[in-house]
């Protein structure tokens, strides 16, 4: 007996008959074909209110086939799409075989009309797809709701337990970071599990049993050995495997008990180094924790008023370049030892790698701008030595305040990094200052009206795109397009803002996903029209952290990839280095989805941190964008070493790197002869809202 099968069949041409056709045809695999008709953009919307299962393309009165795709994109739906041509309007739909360009599990791009075995085939299988994707979802949906519940308990565990993802450290829960030494969960990510090991024959079977565990071998999951902590100690234990998942990947997950002979032993010394940073000798980051939630609650009951500055060291990825780690030790170590004797009444951490925070009581707006000036100055001025070498570096300063009605202090933590955020937009990444955080500036009207008028650019389309060409030095053309965002305001000014105005608000009222669907859809549909007669062009289109972490933008960037022509390299989708950073096993595996839809991946703003080119192994870049302060003072001697060291070690990942801000003919000059693949700035071409292509040096 068959099982009852419903087809919800939309198709989009000038011909109902044929429709009719199709409808008679699938009767014979199906017991009912409910089917959509129409040919204009008004009627498509209003059918995409109801649930379909295949859309089917042929000729409509005011849309072309990137139109729908648009469309589609627009609504969030998903929705498997059959495009159909003639003789006359075959153009370039076949590869060279004669075959459609286009066929995987969302899209068959193109069809002949009159060929109707191969129609009714794309959309028997593509509906049966739609079905496979529609069930793995509500699966993942399981699976992702069970490994949530399964990592807050591993959390709240007392016991020591990480995640490995072949033999790499990615995750690790407190008592495992305590356990060997390791003040935050980033200290830990991207160690290999043997580093852990002490002894040559513990290292030796331990990637045995790693081995064989990964081959799935699960008789023996529980292996004995002596452990290491990053300060060399060691102590007995055992280490058990199991299956797991993250983020719905399967890794593997390892529990430490230590010894019990070792246990008071290992808890005094977790007791001694719990609160102090062993590098500077100053105060952790959990021991600042502690201070600020007492001094939060103190505040909240009123007793007193206090503030948090938090102070981020500049030009890292500099220091790092020209010194190596040992340069960015000493000058940590020699900043740490400043702050620590210019704040008398002040409580001083070793916040991250290279940030401090200051908690200090009952101080006036006036007194606090002065203290951060007063070491923002300090810091600038030190003569930092390393070896027989000096260096320099300079601060940004969050200054925000704690009183009554202060919010929770992981709110107080975000609105410091908010402020660091708007000090590399007003210096262009160069840092240098201290910004007072007015939570006024964050909640007034002007910005609801900012809010509603991005909401409005979105439904009604009222953003502006510019797009500025990138010479190929490898290819001897300027082909490949950076996409810039900009908002006009429809005032007497005719005021046109930039991200850096409105992406903060963007981000409070939950709109960046929707920004960068927009810029995304928009900027492909513009991209189609010149592939036609210029079919290598390509884009770069920046994206935000939002989109970093929606496990969506895989499948969105398949079927604009398709529908632009679907070769590899056509689309690059770049995210901020802070951002990876920030979410880096969720960006892992971002990159690897997108790389394996032919989207090519890019990091902007690299070389802003100690472990850009670590990072950029990590998650496998085609691209890397400069950030400004390489490209800044290029022509001095010392830069220019800077310079060509990060690219070289880029390079040797192969990985292109792209040098952007060339503003005039001394740095054009440098730049070609630094090892770089791309060049781009307003010196070679401004950004345009028209795209121009050139294939002249």
């Amino acid at each position: 007996m068959r099982t009852q099968s419903l087809l919800k069949l939309l198709v989009i041409d000038a011909d109902q008959l044929y429709a009719e056709r199709l409808v008679h045809l699938l009767g014979s695999y199906y017991d009912s074909v409910n089917l959509g008709f129409l040919d204009d953009k008004d009627e498509l919307l209003k059918s995409l209110r109801q649930s379909w299962d295949v859309l089917v393309f042929g000729q409509a009165y005011d849309m072309k086939f990137t139109d729908v795709v648009a469309i589609i994109q627009e609504q969030n739906i998903d929705l498997p799409l059959v495009c159909l041509i003639n003789k006359d309007t075959a153009g370039n739909a076949h590869n060279e075989e004669g075959l459609p360009s286009i066929v995987n599990g969302t899209m068959v791009k193109a069809l002949y009309a009159e060929q109707e075995m191969a129609v009714i085939m794309a959309i028997c299988l593509l509906q049966e797809n739609l079905h496979s994707r529609q069930q793995l979802k509500t699966l993942q949906s399981v699976l992702s709701e069970a490994e949530q519940r399964a990592n807050v308990l591993i959390k709240n565990s007392k016991s020591a337990v990480a995640y490995i993802d072949q033999g790499i450290h990615i995750f690790a829960n407190d008592p495992y970071l305590q356990l060997f030494g390791f003040e935050a969960m980033n200290d830990i990510i991207g160690i290999p599990v043997i580093d852990l090991i002490a002894g040559g024959d513990n290292v030796k079977a331990v990637k045995q049993f790693l081995r064989q565990f990964d081959k799935g071998n699960r008789k023996d999951v529980e292996f004995n050995f002596e452990s290491r902590r990053t300060d060399g100690s060691t102590f007995e234990a055992k280490l058990q495997l199991a299956v797991a998942t993250l983020e719905g990947e399967p890794v593997t997950q390892i529990i430490i008990q230590q010894n019990n002979s070792n246990s008071m032993e290992v808890a005094k010394r977790l007791a001694e180094a719990e609160r102090k940073d062993s590098l500077t000798g100053i105060d952790n980051r959990h021991s600042f924790e502690e201070q600020l939630t007492a001094l939060y609650e103190q505040a909240r009951k009123g007793a007193l008023t206090a503030a948090l500055l938090y102070v981020q060291l500049d030009n890292i990825g500099k220091i790092r370049s020209s010194l190596g780690l040992q340069g960015i030790d000493s000058t940590v170590k020699q900043v740490a030892n400043t702050l620590d004797e210019l704040v008398v009444d002040g409580h001083v951490s070793r916040f991250s790698d290279t940030a401090f925070t200051i908690l200090v009581e009952n101080q006036t707006t006036a007194t606090l701008e002065k203290l951060a000036e007063q070491i923002g100055m300090s810091i600038s001025n030190m003569l930092i030595e390393v070896d027989k070498r000096t260096t320099s570096t300079t601060a940004s300063i969050a200054i925000v305040k704690i009183e009554k009605n202060t919010p929770e202090p992981r709110v107080l933590l975000e609105r410091a990094m908010d402020a660091i955020n708007q000090i590399m937009i007003e210096t262009s990444n160069h840092g240098g200052r201290y910004h007072l955080y007015d939570a006024s500036e964050h909640a007034n009207s002007d910005d609801h009206a900012l809010a509603e008028s991005l909401v409005d650019a979105i439904t009604n389309n009222r953003f502006e795109l510019l797009f500025q060409p990138i010479y190929d030095i490898n290819n001897d053309r300027s082909d490949f397009f950076e996409v810039f965002l900009q908002l006009p305001l429809a005032d007497a000014n005719n005021t046109i803002l930039t991200p850096d105005q409105f992406m903060a608000v963007a981000k409070s009222h939950q709109l960046l996903e929707k920004i960068d669907r927009w810029v995304l859809i928009n900027a492909c549909k513009r991209i189609n029209e010149v592939r036609k007669t210029h079919p290598e062009a390509r884009l770069l289109v920046q994206m935000t952290n939002a989109s970093l972490v929606d496990k969506k933008l895989p499948s969105v960037a398949s079927q604009l990839i398709n529908a632009i022509g679907g070769k590899a390299g056509a689309l690059t989708l770049q995210f901020n280095e802070k951002d990876i950073s920030d979410y880096l096993t969720v960006a892992k595996f971002q990159f690897t989805a997108l790389s394996q839809i032919n989207c090519q991946l890019g990091i902007n703003n690299f070389g802003s941190s100690i472990k850009s080119v670590e990072l950029a192994n990590f998650v496998h870049p085609d691209v890397v964008r400069l950030a400004h302060n390489y490209v800044e003072g290029i022509d001095a001697a010392e830069n220019l070493e800077t310079v060509k060291s990060i690219i070289v070690r880029t390079n040797e990942s192969n990985v292109d790197v792209l040098m952007p801000y060339i503003e005039d003919a001394a740095t054009m000059s440098v730049a070609w002869s630094v090892g770089v693949r791309y060049l781009q700035g307003n010196y070679l071409e401004v950004p345009s809202n028209t795209i121009k292509v050139s294939n002249e040096s």
